[in-house]
């Protein structure tokens, strides 16, 4: 299997997930880790997993995250499997409810790069993924490298 993490990170944390995550792909086949300025969309072909992952800035991925997938082309991404991540606050432990609800009505940017990962003709092969972080900057929360790790392992190695 032939696999692209492809990632941006305001502070490190998302870095450390996507690290995460081509290390554990890494058992099952060639991965190249990538960070979002160094991929342009033509890059893309060839892969047989490609997978994106942003800090949720605003409700989304980073600027350079989604100006990425505005230029992947409808169809390019056709037939190829595909998977979305995202670093994220726990909206539950919130301080204030407000904050809490904009929040969960704002959502989160994994399901964002999803969308526009399947819009391009990738083919969603596991539900986007949020690992946590302990405040905006980070650090991430305990376990989260694991379970990184762990998300990485389940998706199918075909399909």
């Amino acid at each position: 299997m032939k696999t692209l993490v492809i990632y941006d990170s305001v502070f490190g944390n998302t870095e450390k997930i996507a690290q995460a995550i081509a290390e554990s792909l890494g058992s099952r086949g060639s991965v190249e880790i990538l960070k979002v300025g160094q991929v342009a969309p033509e890059q893309l072909a060839g892969y047989d997993l490609v997978v994106v992952g942003s800090p949720t800035r605003g409700f989304r991925p980073t600027e350079a995250v989604a100006g990425l997938l505005k230029r992947v082309r409808s169809m390019t991404l056709k037939g190829m499997r595909v998977a979305a991540f995202d670093t994220r606050l726990k909206a539950d432990e919130l301080d204030k409810a407000w904050f809490r609800f904009l929040v969960k009505t704002g959502g989160y940017a994994a399901k964002r790069i999803a969308d526009q990962l399947k819009k391009a003709g990738g083919n969603l092969i596991v539900p986007p993924e949020g690992f946590y972080v302990e405040d905006t900057e980070g650090p991430l929360k305990a376990g989260e490298l694991e379970r990184a790790a762990s998300w990485a392992a389940s998706i199918p190695v075909s399909g």
